[in-house]
Protein backbone atom coordinates (compact mmCIF):
# COMPACT_ATOMS: atom_id res chain seq x y z
CA UNK A 1 0.00 0.00 0.00
CA UNK A 2 1.33 3.35 -0.91
CA UNK A 3 2.37 5.90 1.28
CA UNK A 4 -0.70 8.37 -0.29
CA UNK A 5 -3.58 5.09 0.60
CA UNK A 6 -1.92 4.74 4.37
CA UNK A 7 -2.42 8.25 4.90
CA UNK A 8 -6.02 8.46 3.70
CA UNK A 9 -7.31 5.41 5.70
CA UNK A 10 -5.30 6.57 9.04
CA UNK A 11 -7.35 10.08 8.36
CA UNK A 12 -10.49 8.44 7.36
CA UNK A 13 -10.25 5.84 10.56
CA UNK A 14 -9.79 8.92 13.14
CA UNK A 15 -12.94 10.41 11.58
CA UNK A 16 -10.82 13.23 10.33
CA UNK A 17 -11.22 15.38 7.47
CA UNK A 18 -8.67 16.99 5.19
CA UNK A 19 -9.09 20.21 6.93
CA UNK A 20 -8.84 18.79 10.57
CA UNK A 21 -5.79 17.02 9.90
CA UNK A 22 -4.08 19.44 8.05
CA UNK A 23 -4.71 21.71 11.17
CA UNK A 24 -3.38 19.23 13.38
CA UNK A 25 -0.05 19.14 11.43
CA UNK A 26 0.43 22.63 10.94
CA UNK A 27 -0.23 22.42 6.80
CA UNK A 28 -2.53 23.33 4.19
CA UNK A 29 -5.42 20.90 3.44
CA UNK A 30 -4.10 21.15 -0.05
CA UNK A 31 -0.80 19.34 1.15
CA UNK A 32 -3.25 16.83 2.65
CA UNK A 33 -4.85 16.65 -0.62
CA UNK A 34 -1.85 16.83 -2.75
CA UNK A 35 -0.15 13.75 -0.23
CA UNK A 36 -3.01 11.86 -0.80
CA UNK A 37 -3.61 11.74 -4.13
CA UNK A 38 0.11 10.93 -4.76
CA UNK A 39 0.81 14.19 -6.50
CA UNK A 40 3.13 15.13 -3.31
CA UNK A 41 4.99 13.80 -0.57
CA UNK A 42 5.31 15.28 2.83
CA UNK A 43 8.71 16.52 4.09
CA UNK A 44 10.57 14.49 6.42
CA UNK A 45 9.88 16.43 9.32
CA UNK A 46 6.17 16.79 8.75
CA UNK A 47 6.42 12.71 8.15
CA UNK A 48 7.52 12.56 11.81
CA UNK A 49 4.67 14.26 13.08
CA UNK A 50 2.01 12.23 11.09
CA UNK A 51 3.76 9.03 12.48
CA UNK A 52 3.62 10.46 16.12
CA UNK A 53 0.04 11.82 15.29
CA UNK A 54 -1.58 9.00 14.33
CA UNK A 55 1.11 6.71 16.55
CA UNK A 56 2.61 4.97 13.52
CA UNK A 57 6.18 4.02 12.44
CA UNK A 58 7.89 5.63 9.89
CA UNK A 59 8.73 2.46 8.45
CA UNK A 60 5.20 1.73 8.28
CA UNK A 61 4.39 4.90 6.38
CA UNK A 62 7.70 4.76 3.88
CA UNK A 63 7.10 0.56 3.88
CA UNK A 64 4.78 -0.36 0.69
CA UNK A 65 4.66 -3.72 1.85
CA UNK A 66 3.11 -3.35 5.05
CA UNK A 67 -0.52 -3.26 5.46
CA UNK A 68 -2.97 -1.04 8.05
CA UNK A 69 -3.86 -4.23 9.68
CA UNK A 70 -1.00 -4.75 11.90
CA UNK A 71 -1.21 -0.89 13.39
CA UNK A 72 -4.83 -1.14 13.31
CA UNK A 73 -4.41 -3.82 15.87
CA UNK A 74 -1.96 -1.86 17.50
CA UNK A 75 -3.95 0.85 17.84
CA UNK A 76 -7.08 -1.12 19.20
CA UNK A 77 -5.37 -2.64 21.74
CA UNK A 78 -3.73 0.77 22.75
CA UNK A 79 -7.30 1.77 22.73
CA UNK A 80 -8.99 -0.68 24.99
CA UNK A 81 -6.07 -0.47 27.55
CA UNK A 82 -7.20 2.97 27.81
CA UNK A 83 -10.89 2.39 28.09
CA UNK A 84 -9.83 -0.16 30.81
CA UNK A 85 -7.96 2.58 32.73
CA UNK A 86 -10.89 5.51 32.10
CA UNK A 87 -13.52 2.63 33.69
CA UNK A 88 -11.36 1.33 36.62
CA UNK A 89 -10.58 4.90 37.38
CA UNK A 90 -14.22 5.71 37.46
CA UNK A 91 -15.40 2.80 39.44
CA UNK A 92 -12.52 3.75 41.99
CA UNK A 93 -13.59 7.13 42.12
CA UNK A 94 -17.99 6.02 42.48
CA UNK A 95 -16.59 3.43 45.41
CA UNK A 96 -14.79 6.15 47.27
CA UNK A 97 -18.03 8.38 46.56
CA UNK A 98 -19.86 6.08 47.80
CA UNK A 99 -18.53 5.27 50.67
CA UNK A 100 -17.62 8.96 51.77
CA UNK A 101 -21.55 9.57 51.57
CA UNK A 102 -22.40 6.53 53.28
CA UNK A 103 -20.15 7.87 56.26
CA UNK A 104 -21.47 10.71 56.39
CA UNK A 105 -25.19 9.59 56.75
CA UNK A 106 -24.09 7.17 59.33
CA UNK A 107 -22.42 10.75 61.23
CA UNK A 108 -25.42 12.60 60.51
CA UNK A 109 -27.89 9.29 61.49
CA UNK A 110 -26.36 9.32 64.91
CA UNK A 111 -26.42 12.76 65.57
CA UNK A 112 -29.81 13.42 64.89
CA UNK A 113 -31.41 10.28 65.35
CA UNK A 114 -30.24 8.72 67.85
CA UNK A 115 -32.75 6.17 68.32
CA UNK A 116 -32.23 4.86 64.68
CA UNK A 117 -28.21 4.52 65.94
CA UNK A 118 -28.90 2.79 69.11
CA UNK A 119 -31.14 0.15 66.83
CA UNK A 120 -28.15 -0.22 64.28
CA UNK A 121 -26.07 -1.06 67.12
CA UNK A 122 -28.27 -3.75 68.46
CA UNK A 123 -29.33 -5.12 65.26
CA UNK A 124 -25.87 -7.12 64.70
CA UNK A 125 -24.91 -10.69 66.20
CA UNK A 126 -21.55 -10.25 65.81
CA UNK A 127 -19.50 -8.77 68.77
CA UNK A 128 -18.77 -5.56 66.99
CA UNK A 129 -22.13 -3.54 66.84
CA UNK A 130 -23.90 -2.14 63.93
CA UNK A 131 -22.73 0.84 63.83
CA UNK A 132 -18.96 -0.59 63.81
CA UNK A 133 -19.71 -2.55 60.99
CA UNK A 134 -21.77 0.37 58.87
CA UNK A 135 -18.16 1.91 59.98
CA UNK A 136 -16.35 -0.54 58.54
CA UNK A 137 -18.59 -1.59 54.87
CA UNK A 138 -18.04 2.52 54.97
CA UNK A 139 -13.68 2.26 54.89
CA UNK A 140 -13.87 -1.07 52.83
CA UNK A 141 -15.02 0.96 50.25
CA UNK A 142 -12.84 4.10 50.65
CA UNK A 143 -10.32 1.76 50.79
CA UNK A 144 -11.20 -0.04 47.37
CA UNK A 145 -12.11 2.79 45.55
CA UNK A 146 -8.49 4.20 46.27
CA UNK A 147 -6.81 1.10 45.59
CA UNK A 148 -8.53 1.24 42.49
CA UNK A 149 -7.60 4.67 41.49
CA UNK A 150 -4.17 3.88 42.21
CA UNK A 151 -4.33 1.05 39.75
CA UNK A 152 -5.64 2.96 36.84
CA UNK A 153 -2.99 5.76 37.46
CA UNK A 154 0.24 4.22 38.02
CA UNK A 155 0.26 1.83 34.51
CA UNK A 156 0.66 5.24 32.98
Amino acid sequence: MALSEKLYELRKKRALSQEQLAEQLGVSRQAISKWESGKAVPETDTLISISKYFDVSLDYLMKEENSISENAVSLEVHQTEATNKREKRILGIATCIIGVVLLIAWGIVSVFMSSASEQIGTSSMITIDGNGIFLLICLVAIIAGAVLLLKSTSNK
